[in-house]
């Protein structure tokens, strides 16, 4: 009979190394896992964190109050903030945790001076589930030292996401602004490297407005014209076959001059795109935005085929239909 082979070095388990919660560290793909099992990371609890990096959640904002307007505050709207409310509560020592469109330099998130936090909605994330990674970034900014940034990292694959640590019953209330100087409340305190990103971000900034009579329906200014940007939460089968009835029967528009030119796709929501003149305003397009959204009412309630003239129309704007994320 052989003789049983010694256990190597290498081949011989380590002892488990789970953090204090219980849970496994995150390390490199060719390390041997902290569980303990001898194996590679990447063959062994890795497998579940390369899986979360590469599935992409269609809506990671879905169950959360105005989930159309998470979308266009994290893809189409320059400055704007959304005070939270946590279903636990505020920690000690944070009086209040505020989203932001985007912070200085980039930055996931910002602990300032006086505890309060400010989570970056537009920042590069690193996995496929948008939600989880801003909770992450969260939970690490109300524990994160006063007047210190946040620095990105892989979001554990088993975290909470934002459906966990936010309160869905709270309003969710987006207060849109003509600059970033929300970054900076006390302009005495800014370093040089936050005053010049403040500048750039200001420069680039394209005046933008909230519809107040319509959810999620965002006008914006641009020097040749203007246009308004509308998230809607219908499905999107069903949105395309109402505009396309709405659009061969000549009730597409929102007034003189106006034109529905296509619709964008962001975080599984449907987001129609206007045209409008250059001297029309948000205030403006108030009354004809909730006229449109009586027709598209009554236009998704419709459930008969299309005719030849709503199928060209539903061509036509699958076309020009652009994919953000």
């Amino acid at each position: 009979m052989a003789k049983k082979r010694p256990q190597s070095k290498g081949n011989r388990p380590q002892q488990s190394a789970r953090a204090a919660d219980g849970s496994i560290p995150v390390v490199g793909a060719r390390e041997s896992c902290p569980c303990g099992s001898g194996r590679r990371y990447k063959a062994c609890h890795g497998r579940a964190a390369a899986q979360a990096v590469t599935e992409l959640v269609q809506r990671p904002f879905e169950g959360l109050p105005a989930e159309g307007d998470w979308v266009a505050l994290r893809e189409l709207v320059p400055a704007a903030t959304v005070e939270l409310t946590l279903k636990d509560g505020l920690p000690e020592g944070v009086p209040s945790v505020t989203l932001a469109t985007v912070l200085p330099m980039a930055w996931p998130a910002l602990r300032r001076e006086d505890g309060s936090v400010l989570l970056g909605l537009q920042n590069d994330t690193s996995s496929g589930d948008l939600s989880r990674d801003l909770a992450d970034i969260l939970r690490r900014a109300l524990e994160t030292e006063p007047g210190s940034p946040v620095p990105a990292r892989r979001a554990p694959a088993d975290g909470a996401r934002l459906q966990d640590l936010l309160d869905a019953s709270a309003p969710f209330e987006p207060a849109v602004h003509s600059g970033f100087e929300f970054w900076v409340p006390d302009s005495d305190s800014s370093t040089p490297e936050v005053t010049a990103s403040l500048e750039r971000a200001n420069e680039a900034a394209i005046p933008t407005a909230r519809l107040s009579g319509v959810d999620a329906a965002y006008w914006c200014e641009t020097p040749e014209k203007n246009h308004l940007r509308w998230v809607m939460p219908h499905d999107e089968e069903r949105l395309l076959d109402a505009l396309a009835r709405l659009h061969a029967a000549g009730e597409s528009a929102l007034g003189e001059g106006t034109r529905l030119v296509g619709s964008f796709r962001a975080h599984g929501l449907t987001v129609p795109v206007w045209d409008l003149p250059s001297e029309m305003s948000a205030a403006d397009v108030e009354k004809p935005a909730a006229a449109f959204a009586e027709r598209l009412t009554k236009a998704l309630a419709v459930s008969a085929p299309l005719n030849a003239d709503e199928r060209r129309a539903r061509s036509g704007l699958t076309n020009r239909q652009v994919t953000l994320s």
